[in-house]
């Protein structure tokens, strides 16, 4: 699973050498601690223009379908195995049209052990930003206030069974993807949507191979601590 990833940059510097035609004014600063049901900057291409419009926008993590009741559902559905997403029905739709891009510098993951669980931070090389797969959705709460937008987007990150160095941390590791796969990913226009999870999915070991981790504070646990110290490695005495 991915439960806490981290955005240390703002704006259009998030999107890395992913294209953007707009880039909110709104998007969350710079976190260290993105936890599910807070907001986070999401890349897709929207549909209402032609061709798509390449965007930035903030968005919800935890997946609230259009036909949800209230968004407390997507404070169970932040992930998505991949496995499922084909077949589930809280999954299906966005699958085929309402498919994202999430941007992180990086994400934390827990390695059980007999002594307890260690927090540690998954990062690339370089500092370079590093992109999940994701699916978006567009709610419309009946109870907005009136003056104020009733649309809330929000999103979900794809997982799939971690291997390689990945494996020996956790069990799952997000579907990384690269910026080729990124593109394609994105196009609202395409039909062979299995084709490209296929190839995303293939693809992100050799991916994961790439990426660098160190153990870091279990300070990280605690959603109030937010600050660049959190992806330090940590200091054994």
């Amino acid at each position: 699973m991915c439960g806490r990833f981290v955005v240390a940059k703002a704006g259009a510097e998030l999107v890395g050498v992913l294209r953007a035609d707009v880039v909110s004014a709104e998007l969350p600063p710079p976190s260290y601690n993105i936890a599910p049901t807070t907001m986070a900057a999401i890349v897709l291409d929207s549909i209402k223009t032609e061709p798509p419009t390449r965007r930035v926008e903030p968005a919800r993590w935890g997946l609230v379908p259009g036909w949800a009741k209230d968004p407390s559902i997507g404070g169970r559905a932040f992930n998505a195995r991949v496995e499922e997403i084909e077949t589930k029905p809280m999954f299906r739709g966005a699958l085929e049209k309402r498919r994202a891009v999430v941007p992180a510098s990086g994400y934390y993951e827990w390695k059980t052990t007999a002594a307890g669980k260690t927090p540690h931070y998954i990062h690339p090389a370089e500092g370079e930003p590093m992109f999940f797969a994701g699916l978006y959705e567009w709610w419309k709460n009946p109870a907005a206030a009136a003056g104020t937008s009733p649309w809330m987007l929000s999103f979900t990150i794809l997982t799939r069974s971690a291997v390689g160095t990945l494996g020996s941390i956790h069990d799952r590791m997000p579907l990384f993807v690269d910026p080729d796969v990124a593109e394609a990913w994105l196009d609202p226009t395409i039909d062979n949507v299995g084709d490209i999870l296929d190839a995303a999915v293939d693809a992100a070991p050799d991916l994961s191979e790439t990426l660098d981790n160190h153990v870091v504070s279990a300070a990280v646990g605690n959603v109030r601590n937010n600050s660049p110290e959190l992806i330090e490695p940590a200091r054994f005495e």
